[in-house]
Formats: structure tokens, C-alpha cells, sequence
């Protein structure tokens, strides 16, 4: 059974009907103002960061930490997955 990941948070859902109805704790506009959007890119042992290239072994990982090259200012949101 296929695996949907959320590119804000790294949450899984078995759909992406599920993944796309809920809200997302990570959300760009702030915790639970907007839902989970799809990570549209395939599945990687590492995934790495578009903004300043950190990687990290699971898109949670990634996203959990604050980038310091991230279009809002240094600190101001979370590493986003590249593609």
C-alpha cells in the first residue's frame, strides 16, 4: 500500500484524500491554519533541504528544524524537502 507524505510536516496517510482533509500542525500560515499538502516527490533515503541543502534521513526530520536560508529571514520557517 503506497505511503503519502505532507511537505509541510512529514505526516503519513494512507490517501491523499485523508492527508489533504486535515489540517497541518506545521503549516506555513501558522499551527492548524491550512492543511497538509502533498509531498509531490518520490520517496529518498535522504532528502534534502531546497533552501540551504540540509539533509536528513525523514521529511519529519527535516521539517521539525528551522532553516537558516529560508525566504521569510534566517530562522523564520522550517527546512522545506526539494523535490
Amino acid at each position: 500500500m503506497p505511503t503519502f507524505y505532507c511537505e509541510y510536516c512529514g505526516t503519513t496517510y494512507p490517501s491523499v484524500a485523508n492527508l489533504t482533509s486535515m489540517p497541518c500542525y506545521r503549516h506555513p500560515d501558522g499551527a492548524n491554519k491550512g492543511k497538509h499538502k502533498l509531498y509531490e516527490g518520490s520517496e529518498k533515503s535522504r532528502y534534502t533541504c531546497k533552501y540551504c541543502g540540509t539533509t536528513n534521513n525523514t521529511i519529519a526530520n527535516l521539517t521539525s528544524i528551522t532553516c537558516p536560508q529560508h525566504p521569510k529571514g534566517n530562522q523564520k520557517g522550517y527546512h522545506a524537502p526539494a523535490l
